[in-house]
């Protein structure tokens, strides 16, 4: 399953959650697998597609950013796996 992971930086401040990040790494129990981020021009947020089949290791892996992030998670597919759901209803 795909999710969107929408990270709010406590305080609107990304340099102790970069820090971390050169640090220690992305920090994702084995299992969970990074898609891709983007973050916004002021640094504030940032959002990244995660994939994994058991939501547990999402939540692991945001248990070790808790202290620096704030989250929002959001249940996704792809375009196309969306347009071939749909499809039917057409």
């Amino acid at each position: 399953m795909l999710y969107m992971v929408i990270e709010n930086f406590r305080n609107g401040d990304a340099v102790p959650v970069y820090r971390r990040f050169r640090d220690k790494g992305r920090l994702t129990p084995e299992g969970l697998r990074y898609v891709s981020s983007w973050v916004d021009a002021d640094f504030s947020r940032c959002f990244q597609v995660m994939e994994c089949n058991k939501r547990a290791l999402l939540e692991q892996w945001m248990d070790r950013w808790a202290d620096l992030v704030d989250f929002e998670v959001v249940a996704v597919m792809t375009s196309a796996d969306a347009a071939a759901a749909i499809a039917p209803r057409l």
